[in-house]
């Protein structure tokens, strides 16, 4: 990673969020001024700033975070300064004594960093008169609930769309791995063959994790959010179609998994094997189905019906592979009990 990737995103923040922010600080620069005059309203314009997230929860968490910061910090200046009175030396002595206070207290680093920040603001800016103090509480209050207000009105942001993207992705990757290992079972495969195999499966892992995190995302974007009953129910349907597809992924690793450490040339002969390829396709198909049917993955299917049979009944394998046929069986079990589990006997 180059130097620059200390400072630079992938990606730019949305100019709808760099928009809220811009009017945040100018509503609580203007506001907190006309409300309480004199000193310049920098307290209120950092906070409006600091406040607006990209949702409404996670601004509101940043409002209490500078809120108790600054507090903290405005008590702490004001109890240094008349204790020692006001000197350029005092202060760093200031400084290091918020953020001892913030750590004895064990506040997060953020709150902690606040602290130190505003005692440092107070005496370098401002006097140490309890009024003073008082107006620069008032003044972050004010920027603070202005950043809330801003955050809220002006289209709060709902993570819907990566949600349902990571979801897609994961869904279309699963039905790919369950097709892949069908060919794979009907198919001889060299060394080559199998580590692909093997490799593509565990790539469904991360994927998971992403529509997890998406997900997860979308319904913290919720949490106080005027829009939340829009997509509530939205949300709710992917992370149960998820919650059914998690353990599929955990399943097509495995049986995966099993093929390669099991792998024989003479697999493609037994019937069961062959049969266990075609359950596994109506299972790709289901997987595609169920993805479809949460309004995932808009594409159309050639089939709108399940696919899966009833669970085979097989002729004793070979001795050699009874063992591999058994893994994949039990596994395919568990694939059609997941997707079976919500639709009509």
């Amino acid at each position: 990673m180059g130097i620059t990737g200390t400072f630079r995103a992938s990606k730019r923040v949305p100019i709808l969020q760099v928009a809220k922010a811009s009017a945040a600080t100018i509503a609580a620069w203007l506001i907190a001024g006309w409300l309480i005059p004199g000193q310049l309203p920098v307290f209120a314009a950092i906070a409006a700033l600091l406040v607006v997230q990209p949702s409404v929860n996670q601004s509101f968490g940043k409002a209490i975070e500078r809120s108790i910061g600054v507090i903290l910090g405005v008590l702490v200046a004001t109890a240094a300064s008349l204790v020692f009175g006001v000197n350029s030396w005092i202060i760093l002595v200031t400084i290091v004594i918020a953020m001892l206070v913030a750590w004895a207290l064990k506040m997060t680093p953020g709150t902690s960093n606040q602290v130190a920040i505003s005692a440092m603001l107070v005496l370098a800016l401002g006097s140490s008169s309890p009024e003073y103090a008082v107006d620069r509480i008032l003044e972050t209050l004010i920027g603070a609930a202005i950043g809330i207000v801003v955050n809220a009105l002006i289209v709060p942001p709902v993570a819907v769309e990566p949600a349902r993207r990571d979801l897609s992705l994961l869904g279309g990757e699963l039905a790919a791995s369950l097709d892949r290992l069908a060919s794979a079972l009907e198919n001889p495969q060299t060394p080559g063959d199998l580590q692909r195999l093997m490799v593509e499966a565990r790539l469904m892992r991360p994927m998971r994790d992403a529509a997890d995190a998406s997900i997860a995302t979308g319904e913290e974007s919720l949490t106080l959010n005027p829009r939340r009953s829009a997509h509530r129910t939205e949300l709710g349907e992917m992370r149960t179609l998820l919650d059914r597809l998690g353990p599929i992924v955990t399943q097509v690793i495995g049986m995966t998994r099993a093929f390669f450490d099991h792998y024989d040339a003479k697999l493609a002969d037994e019937p069961t094997v062959r049969a266990i390829a075609e359950q596994l396709r109506r299972a790709a198909h289901d997987v595609r189905l169920a993805v479809h049917l949460a309004d995932v993955d808009p594409e159309p299917l050639t089939s709108t019906f399940p696919a899966l049979t009833s669970p085979l009944v097989i002729a004793p394998p070979r001795s050699g592979h009874w063992i591999l046929i058994g893994s994949l069986m039990e596994d395919l079990r568990r694939i059609r009990a997941e997707l079976v589990e919500e639709q009509p006997g």
